[in-house]
């Protein structure tokens, strides 16, 4: 195997490894092609299409904008960002996107049918939310002043319940981030452990490849991975703390809104559930 290959290779083998479904490698040898050419829109959009195989919306969402990004002519680009809009249920965004993209390519077939599916999706939306918000009224209070508090409290709640969603996701990420961070760190100690003139043959994987390279570019490539992961972490802990504030605020906001006095089963719930925090 040659030691160095250029982005078009890297992009066939990453096409080779997507016709087989192995997303894991494509989306490997994609990576690695798009930092050897960064405007390359089209490897952008394949690997959005290798994260829409493994149902990560977000990471699919994200390469799709930049592939319109590095060109807004690409109509592909909005096809696979209106997708992953699509399944993330973000109708609203989905529209917006198939229409920018209806107008670089007016008569796109895939982008008309994805039009048609959105105004469908956000039809059954609306008549799921009318039936919900029906069902979550049946066990409030009849009076018409515990009516509307308890409304207040049942959406200030649902929204306190999202958030802590959120944040626990994002803790999530952060401990996987800090995982791989001191994977590339323990090896990276193990190789700067090696004497100077250790001619060890050594190798990086590209997906479930592994290429030949230097001492220098092992280094090189471990150093970038822990640069990514470390910002990664420091993104994701600002973003916990913006969301630790959310769900303080929205506590506050719950507490604040449920009356003193006789309360209802569901205010009375909620005093202990925030009462116990």
């Amino acid at each position: 195997m040659s030691q160095r290959k250029s982005a078009d290779e890297l992009k066939q083998l990453g096409n080779e490894a997507f016709s087989r479904k192995d997303f894991d490698e494509a989306i490997s040898l994609y990576s690695e092609a798009i930092k050897i050419n960064p405007k390359n829109h089209v490897l952008f959009s394949n690997r959005s299409a290798c994260y829409v195989g493994k149902k990560e919306w977000t990471a699919a969402s994200e390469d799709a904008k930049t592939c319109i990004k590095i060109d807004p002519t690409f109509i592909k680009g909005y096809y696979r960002l209106a997708n992953a809009q699509i399944e993330m249920e973000e109708f609203d965004l989905a529209h917006s996107t198939i229409k920018q993209g209806l107008n670089v390519e007016q008569n796109n077939v895939q982008l008309l049918r994805q039009l048609q599916a959105v105004k469908t999706h956000k039809k059954k939306l609306q008549i799921k939310k009318k039936q919900e918000h029906k069902s979550s009224q049946v066990n409030l209070p009849t009076t018409t002043g515990d009516a509307v508090v308890n409304k207040e409290l049942q959406e200030l709640h649902e929204q306190y319940v999202q958030t802590l969603r959120e944040q626990k996701t994002v803790e999530a990420n952060i401990a996987m981030a800090q995982r791989e961070y001191q994977a590339h760190e323990l090896t990276k100690s193990e190789i700067d452990n090696l004497p100077l003139s250790d001619n060890t043959t050594m190798y990086r994987s590209v997906g479930k490849m592994f290429m030949l390279s230097t001492r220098e570019e092992v280094n090189e490539h471990l150093e970038q991975c822990m640069k990514d992961e470390k910002k990664k972490e420091n993104d994701l802990t600002q973003k916990q703390d913006y969301l630790t504030r959310r769900l303080k605020s929205q506590q506050q906001n719950i507490q604040e809104l449920v009356p003193s006095g006789n309360n209802s089963p569901f205010q009375k719930f909620l005093l202990e559930k925030f009462d116990n925090k």
